[in-house]
């Protein structure tokens, strides 16, 4: 690999709100330089993920901050091109934190997982069979527990990981109403993703009624991937313990006082309710169990998805804002 180049992208200055593409620069350096036991990643795919804005912004995150100058943290899919470590073998596809670029000089722990669906493409290793896929999975099965019959109501639902969510909710037998903004999102839910009710939070007057009118049995499990106004919607609506797990966040990027409002503790002590928020690495040893799961489903047309290729590593740039604005349609992937 003697005399290739490796461009990067990096964070050129902090965020105040949403990150925008000219908070991000692109360089060029040296092809890095391998140590015993490590392996050099010819990156094929980038991922953009909400979870980013948290890791470079000024407030408190459970991943260490970006400092100014260095090459963005994101994860990746590509292939094995230099290896001094007999675990992991020329041609061997990873997926990991290797970051915005195009060569990554890596280690063991920058794994994720070893890709072994070769018949699937690498690109869903960061979607469906990746950290999306992954969190849909364990957020559901392990931490709301559904049952069939059960109704379960998931928020951002025809996202990477809300999609996911209400399509194993499906297979386990429970009735799924999905939240989404805007008509196509809605379709989507319906059409694409098999739920069997979807509601336009964007244009609905009255969001609780809409809820009654689709969850006429109350709601028994609630992935909950915005907080905010809708999570205090589904709250008056929950049964008898019923379990919310929280997933994320994104209404604190545009709802200012979400620090006010209503307090969920009256409805969680009155419905005996559980609320856990969790984190997708809390399930690290069990990612191929659930990589199997999922990618059986995928398979035998159980699970279907979306995926938003943009072409070049520039393009991931402005990839931050275009999630946050809801323009992407499916999972978000920059191919190198």
């Amino acid at each position: 690999m003697s005399g290739t180049q490796n461009r990067q992208v990096w964070l050129r200055s902090r965020p105040t709100g949403i990150p925008q593409a000219s908070d991000f620069g692109l360089r060029e350096v040296a092809l890095p330089t391998i140590e015993d036991g490590g392996f050099l990643v010819q990156n094929q795919f980038l991922s953009a993920d909400p979870a980013m804005r948290g890791w470079i912004n000024d407030s408190y995150n459970y991943e260490t901050r970006i400092e100014i100058g260095d090459t963005m943290r994101a994860f990746t899919a590509g292939v094995i091109v230099e290896s001094r470590n007999d675990s992991f073998a020329v041609g061997d596809q990873v997926m990991g934190l290797f970051g915005w670029q195009e060569f990554a000089a890596a280690t063991p722990a920058q794994v994720w997982r070893r890709v072994g669906e070769k018949d699937l493409p690498l690109s869903l290793s960061l979607g469906v069979l990746g950290l999306n896929g992954l969190t849909a999975y364990f957020g559901l099965l392990d931490v709301l527990h559904p049952v069939a019959g059960e109704t379960v109501v998931v928020s951002t639902a025809a996202g990477s990981v809300g999609s996911a969510v209400g399509q194993i909710a499906k297979i386990k037998g429970c009735r799924t109403v999905g939240i989404a903004g805007g008509p196509d999102k809605v379709r989507q839910c319906v059409e694409e993703f098999g739920y069997d009710a979807a509601i336009d939070y964007k244009n609905t007057d009255d969001l609780d009624a809409a809820l009654v009118e689709h969850c006429p049995d109350g709601i028994d499990a609630y992935f909950d991937n915005t907080s905010g106004p809708i999570h205090d919607a589904v709250l008056r609506h929950i049964n008898v313990h019923a379990r919310i797990a929280i997933c994320g966040t994104a209404t604190y990027a545009t709802w200012e006082p979400w620090h006010q409002g209503p307090r969920p503790e009256r409805h969680l002590l009155v419905k005996r309710a559980t609320m856990q928020g969790f984190l997708t690495t809390d399930y690290i040893p069990r990612f191929d169990e659930a990589a199997s799961d999922l990618a059986g489903w995928i398979r035998e047309g159980r699970i279907t998805y979306r995926e938003d290729i943009h072409e070049g590593i520039d393009k991931a740039r402005g990839a931050i804002a275009e999630l946050y604005s809801g323009s992407n349609a499916g999972k978000l992937i920059i191919r190198v």
